[in-house]
């Protein structure tokens, strides 16, 4: 939600103006929402409490630091340096007046030739992953502290890496990509998701209309999935317009579901 008219009337766009790096900042990572890392070529990174726009602590580093990645398990974040270096560093948030120390850097992870410009770790904090300008980017396992896996990006430095952990949702692999024709008479790829031959899924009647009716049954207070109910009327007895609309964008969205389904069974050949 916007509202302009404050916009207009604040006298700065922002809540906190947190200044104390001397030179410009490489990162910024938050911690559960109550705490911000900064990085800066200031060699330092600071603890910030985002509730009350104060430096919480300082800590000095034996290099620049380009990027920060937060453990989600404790308050520890990891601090990657132009050295090639990965340091382990404790947040020491407890401190209740702003400190400056070193002794926060319990230890180092050490695979990178160049500088580590890029950290991601994962929701549980067990795996972190690190880019550099060496164009390696390394998996470590943070327990161990050690390497599992090892990537070489050969056109160049790494300069971001992002960790995806999707839902663990049973999909069948995807198609490779294969040339259509277009509206326009042009040719284009396309990659359409399908049953394997061994995991052939049946499709039959209206089992999809009822998973979807199921899942908004689920949803909508009181049960009743009337959107697709061609009869669906409000309480004074006038016809559902929005019910109307969805149930026809459903039976259009349907139809296309089935029939790129059926366009790539080898049986539809033979119908």
């Amino acid at each position: 939600m916007l509202d302009e008219q404050s916009r207009l009337e604040a006298k700065t766009q922002h809540i906190y103006s947190l200044n104390q790096h001397a030179l410009p900042v490489t990162d910024v990572a938050c911690f559960h929402g109550a705490n911000a890392v900064s990085s800066s070529e200031d060699r330092t990174c600071k603890i910030w409490s985002l509730s009350e726009g104060r430096m919480l602590r300082s800590i000095l580093f034996p290099a620049i630091i380009d990027s920060i990645a937060l453990d989600p398990r404790s308050h520890i974040f990891y601090a990657g340096g132009r050295d090639g270096k990965i340091y382990v560093t404790a947040m020491g948030v407890e401190v209740t007046s702003p400190s400056s120390d070193d002794s926060s850097i319990i230890g180092a992870l050490d695979d990178h030739s160049k500088a580590v410009t890029s950290l991601a770790s994962s929701t549980d904090g067990l795996v972190l992953i690190s880019g550099s300008e060496d164009g390696n980017v390394r998996v470590w396992d943070t327990r161990s502290q050690q390497v599992i896996r090892k990537f070489k990006h050969s056109q160049g430095p790494v300069t971001n890496v992002l960790l995806v952990t999707p839902k663990r949702v049973n999909l069948p692999s995807l198609q490779s990509l294969r040339k259509v024709s277009s509206a326009n008479g042009e040719s284009e790829s396309r990659a359409v998701i399908v049953p394997q031959p061994e995991n052939d899924v049946h499709i039959a009647g209206n089992s999809s209309s009822n998973f979807l009716e199921c899942c908004l049954d689920a949803l909508q207070p009181g049960g009743s999935s009337r959107l697709f109910e061609s009869g669906a009327s409000t309480l004074c007895g006038a016809p559902n317009q929005q019910g109307v609309e969805w149930r026809s964008k459903y039976l259009e969205l349907q139809d296309l579901f089935v029939r790129e389904v059926l366009d790539q069974m080898p049986s539809s050949k033979n119908t």
